[in-house]
């Protein structure tokens, strides 16, 4: 091995104790594998499952045809976001971004439990401008191109709670929209 790279692991090994990664409290969760997962395919495997999701509900699902959207659910664009809990106990739904969808679906998975909520573009547009809930993400107070929301679930915002919170709640939002 080149010297340099054996000073690399080295260092490496020293540093890896500055960085400690607690999974414990995914412990024996049946989610436990995604946490470990990097993020890009956290997020791909958060679309996957709201997909199956879906499917096993009776939807119809297809894949988007571009990049505005995730999924299309039942003729509808749908925008599909994924979050662990932190360890904050909050969720955090990042890169909301005006593009042509007209559903989102947020999924997050706690060690032993999952929440969902489903909004409209227009409520999460709305949420955003009015900083709401719903936050810029970069570039600070001047940012624009993309938004979070950060949600407790045991304390969800207001005009949260009638969007779902326990899986079957959102899927009864997502009903209504989809059938409207």
């Amino acid at each position: 091995m080149d010297h340099h790279v054996e000073l690399l692991v080295s260092a490496s090994e020293e540093l890896k104790a500055d960085y400690p990664v607690d999974t414990s409290q995914w412990e024996g969760s049946p989610f436990e594998w995604i946490v470990s997962r990097p993020a890009r395919q956290r997020g791909k495997i958060g679309e996957q499952l709201v997909s199956h999701w879906c499917r096993a509900m009776g939807f119809r699902v297809e894949r988007s045809p571009d990049q505005e959207a995730d999924r299309i659910v039942e003729g509808r664009r749908t925008e599909i976001k994924f979050s662990s809990r932190w360890k904050s106990g909050k969720y955090t739904f990042q890169q909301l971004r005006d593009q042509d969808y007209e559903i989102v679906i947020c999924l997050g998975l706690s060690p032993f439990d999952a929440h969902c909520w489903v909004l409209t573009k227009d409520t999460v547009m709305k949420k955003w401008r009015a900083e709401d809930g719903v936050r810029t993400q970069h570039g600070g107070r001047t940012g624009s191109d993309t938004a979070w929301l950060k949600v407790d679930p045991l304390n969800a915002p207001t005009w949260l709670r009638s969007r779902g919170g326990s899986p079957s709640a959102a899927f009864k939002v997502l009903q209504g929209l989809v059938n409207s």
